[in-house]
């Protein structure tokens, strides 16, 4: 930038210079071209007034050097000439100033002289007797000028291009150095030229976007590995029970009466294993989208029908009534992840709730959305926890949640699923009271 800066400062210079130099070559040469051909119409003036007065003998009184002086009879024969003997000339009545004078009393021309680079003006005035006094002068041409002054044209354009290249040189790095100068870390801290702000809230918001994305790949590179670490945590517990379990039966160390009950906590801990491996493999699938499902016309009143059909004997066993109460309530969905969201509410619902406990399930119609509302009369969330309940694998008692058998991923398929689904979620729980779930998600989401 710097280089083109400076290109550009002396290129400005020097046409510059040139446009003023032919600017004042110009106006020199008009001007001392009408005063000498003025101060020539002058003298033509003078010589005839003399000529008129005193004849061929005053012409023989005069001492003219540098302007020609001829003297024409009327049939253009030359009289009198200054530089060449009057009888070796040619008649002069075809030239044009002659001419004119006849004509007119008055008559001027030019004509140019290739070899010498000279223009030559010519001035006649007709005398009372009919004959022209005419007079000329050379007058050096534009070229002939520049050619004159070429040595000090030269002097002068090297010095001045010195000028140029110092001064463009010096202003470049003055121009560039804010530029140079702008902090990319902090472009707004840099003080630089108005007309750069536009550029540097845009390189400001890039840099904030940027750390903004750092940031996420951070969190999201802790959360992998925390996610990581806690799913083989999960999956350690029953693999090692299981382990166990069946070390002791294949070494004989287990009665009789015993094995069933081993064999029923193997299968439970495979079990256990199995739904944690479904929903690692869930949570991945709602990760990608939903491109691997199919988007339809559903009633989300029916999936909630079914979810709570498949949970009853789960309730019973856990002495939990279920209430489903609302409308049909249609929508463009995927059938499956909404199932989820009503399953993974339900169940945790029951698993978190008292003997003789009630959740109750509303679906509502409304004019652009459905909502979506489980209500348990459970344990409750504390407030501190409310916010972190939809992280992966948290759980605000691990000790209840050995028990229930929960793998602390149901929320957040939940909080995937309504995410997808461009929909809302919002939890209101208080401890030992219970906890209502709220689910709102649009009709027409997808395009």
């Amino acid at each position: 930038m710097r280089k083109r800066i400076f290109r550009a400062i002396s290129l400005v210079t020097l046409l510059a210079l040139v446009a003023f130099l032919v600017f004042i070559m110009g106006s020199t040469y008009e001007y001392f071209s009408g005063l000498q051909e003025q101060q020539l119409k002058n003298q033509v003036k003078l010589v005839a007034n003399g000529a008129e007065r005193s004849g061929i003998e005053y012409f023989d009184t005069m001492d003219v050097k540098g302007v020609r002086i001829t003297w024409i009879a009327s049939d253009g024969t030359v009289l009198y000439d200054n530089e060449s003997s009057a009888s070796e000339m040619e008649n002069h009545l075809a030239r044009p100033e002659v001419r004119e004078a006849i004509r007119t009393g008055y008559g001027e021309s030019s004509r140019y002289s290739s070899t010498r680079l000279e223009k030559q003006l010519y001035c006649a005035k007709r005398l009372k007797d009919g004959s022209v006094v005419r007079m000329s002068d050379s007058h050096s041409t534009v070229l002939t000028l520049l050619l004159g002054f070429a040595q000090p044209i030269c002097l002068i354009l090297m010095i001045v291009t010195l000028i140029a290249f110092v001064v463009a040189s010096r202003v470049s790095s003055k121009i560039v150095e804010p530029i140079n100068g702008i902090d990319l870390d902090d472009p707004l801290s840099t003080d630089t030229y108005n007309e750069l702000d536009p550029l540097l809230n845009r390189l400001s918001a890039q840099q904030n976007q940027i750390r903004r994305d750092r940031a996420e790949l951070e969190k999201t590179e802790h959360i992998r590995q925390e996610f990581t670490s806690n799913v083989s945590h999960e999956m350690k517990t029953p693999l090692h029970a299981i382990s166990g379990y069946a070390e002791l039966i294949r070494n004989g160390l287990v009665a009789d009466e015993d094995v069933k009950p081993f064999a029923s906590k193997i299968y439970d801990e495979s079990k256990r294993m199995s739904q944690l491996v479904e929903d690692v493999i869930d949570l991945s699938k709602l990760d990608s989208g939903i491109n691997e499902k199919k988007v339809e016309h559903t009633d989300l009143y029916r999936i909630a029908e079914n979810a709570v059909e498949s949970l009853e004997s789960f309730a019973a066993n856990n002495s939990v009534t279920l209430e489903l109460e609302g409308e049909s309530a249609m929508l463009d969905a995927v059938p499956h992840q909404l199932h989820s969201i009503v399953y993974n509410l339900c169940d945790n619902a029951i698993k978190y709730n008292r003997e003789g406990g009630k959740v109750s399930i509303e679906v509502h119609d409304e004019a652009e959305r459905v909502t979506l509302r489980v209500s348990d009369t459970g344990i409750g969330i504390p407030e501190e926890s409310i916010d972190r309940v939809f992280e992966r694998f948290y759980r605000v008692d691990k000790s209840h949640s050995r028990e229930v058998g929960g793998t602390g991923l149901g929320l957040s398929i939940i909080k995937h699923a309504v995410a997808i689904h461009n929909g809302d979620i919002n939890i209101e729980s208080e401890v030992d009271k219970g906890t209502t779930i709220t689910v709102t998600l649009p009709k027409k989401q997808f395009t």
